[in-house]
């Protein structure tokens, strides 16, 4: 079989933008957008990957000249929608830890004008020890700092060299965060104040939210697919079809230069995107934290089993529409509109979405995704919403173990081992806790009130909230007596 270069074609044009980050997620979204851009729009750009680590993907992304495909699949108005595109708006990807001039000369440019990027939730971070003469910084906020300073050299300062810096990490206001710690380093460096002044003025650092689940390779599917195609593509990315970014611009939005809406794509420029972040992170990450730890122990593995479990679906559905959504402010149809659509792309049959990987970091999870419906329904009911305290006291009988694997906790469900992941100080506490034994009853207890006890994890003491430790630890003793699937049954 041919491979894709021998049968697809590349396209030359300006680098517009500069991607940090060449990993599944930005390929399927970011990428995929801008190849339709240069379809549908006059806007004529390329994307230029930087690999954010010392060990990436470039070498396969510039082995295939940048060119993979997309397999974009799932259910939208009850039908199955597949489509498949071959990219070709990734003119190359370089690696900065082997070729740092290559990489440097891109800040030259003078067609560039975006920067993307997607390094984890932990990348927008301060890294002590950068130093500007590193090549590259070990974090991205001081790779970024250092390409700004470049730029802001080599154009002598023009305001017309200024970017826009649109990140798509997943962690609260991540481009106000990342341009904090760029302005930190830029202090600590001691670099000129024109410099400062010219990233406040030249340059803005957009807020987004990214919606769109990416499993990435398929690799079980990849031969048959690359049959169906008629070419070799090593670089297959599979996503779902529903797509949503939301950009929150603090100077002026940029739809002109980035003309989403003529391409017919779901993205939002808008100057305060609280309302979506906190409609998708209660709805689609609430429902995924609340239903998945108890769902795991009662034998399920996916999210598409919980769909079709009759009993889980009833329970997630409930916690959505009958806690979730209460808690809530905004207009109440578009919220149920909004969760509809994710019970439904929640059911994709393409989309193997494992409960394990979504457990990872539960503690903190629940308190971003689920506290505040559970404190907001308590707020605006009076009282304790049932489904929601029993996923927080599933969450707790997940976490049984004493035992460590590596890093992991070692749990037991009917006999066979699953790791607990999480933060070394919630592990350990956990193990403290359950290493001390007793009864239902007592353990329930004794758990019960040491993990709502602590204020570090939750942002505040949870004992504190009228009736809440007396109802874990009850849901907490009927799991351990009557079983998972019976507990959950009763609060349906």
């Amino acid at each position: 079989m041919k491979s894709i270069v021998e049968v697809k074609k590349t396209a030359a044009r300006p680098e517009r933008i500069l991607q940090y980050g060449e990993g599944n997620f930005l390929r399927a979204f970011v990428d995929w957008m801008i190849d339709l851009l240069n379809e549908k729009t006059d806007f004529n750009g390329n994307v230029v990957q930087v690999q954010p680590l010392d060990r990436g993907m470039a070498d396969m992304i510039n082995e295939q000249k940048g060119l993979y495909t997309t397999v974009l699949r799932g259910v939208q108005n009850s039908k199955t929608v597949e489509e498949y595109r071959c990219l070709n708006s990734v003119s190359r990807c370089i690696n900065p830890y082997r070729d740092y001039e290559t990489y440097m000369a891109v800040a030259e440019n003078p067609d560039l004008r975006f920067i993307v990027s997607n390094t984890t939730e932990a990348g927008i971070a301060y890294h002590e020890g950068d130093k500007l003469d590193d090549k590259p910084q070990t974090s991205y906020p001081g790779k970024v700092c250092a390409f700004l300073h470049h730029r802001w050299q080599h154009f002598a300062g023009a305001q017309r060299a200024g970017l826009i810096v649109i990140p798509c990490e997943l962690i609260d206001k991540n481009g106000d965060t990342l341009k904090r710690i760029v302005l930190q380093y830029a202090k600590e460096w001691k670099l000129e104040e024109a410099f400062t002044t010219w990233v406040e003025q030249a340059c803005d650092f957009c807020n987004s939210l990214v919606d769109r689940i990416v499993p990435g390779y398929p690799r079980e599917e990849a031969d048959a697919l690359c049959q169906k195609l008629g070419y070799k593509d090593n670089l297959l990315d599979a996503a779902e079809i529903f797509h949503l970014w939301v950009i929150e611009c603090h100077k002026n939005f940029h739809g002109d230069e980035l003309p989403f809406d003529k391409a017919g794509l779901n993205v939002v420029w808008t100057d305060d995107m609280s309302f979506y972040r906190t409609r998708k992170v209660r709805i689609l990450n609430g429902a995924h934290t609340m239903t998945v730890l108890a769902a795991h122990q009662a034998g399920l593995d996916t999210v598409e089993e919980c769909i079709k479990d009759q009993m889980v679906y009833s329970f997630m559905r409930k916690g959505i529409f009958e806690e979730i959504i209460p808690s809530m402010d905004g207009d109440k149809a578009e919220l149920e509109k909004y969760a509809e659509d994710v019970l439904e792309r929640f059911a994709n049959p393409y989309i193997r979405h494992l409960l394990m990987s979504i457990s990872l970091n539960s503690t903190s999870k629940f308190k971003t995704r689920d506290l505040p419906s559970l404190l907001g329904y308590l707020d605006k009911k009076g009282t304790l919403p049932k489904r929601l305290v029993f996923s927080l006291a599933a969450l707790i009988s997940f976490y049984q173990g004493t035992e460590k694997d590596g890093a992991a906790l070692k749990g037991d469900r009917n006999g066979q081992t699953y790791l607990i992941q999480d933060s070394p100080e919630v592990l350990a506490r956990f193990a403290q806790l359950y290493g001390e034994g007793g009864d239902a009853s007592a353990k329930a207890a004794r758990l019960a009130k040491g993990i709502l006890s602590e204020s570090s994890w939750w942002g505040q003491d949870l004992t504190k909230v009228p009736g809440l430790e007396a109802m874990v630890a009850d849901y907490l003793a009927r799991i351990w007596t009557d079983g998972i699937q019976a507990t959950m049954q009763s609060v349906l």
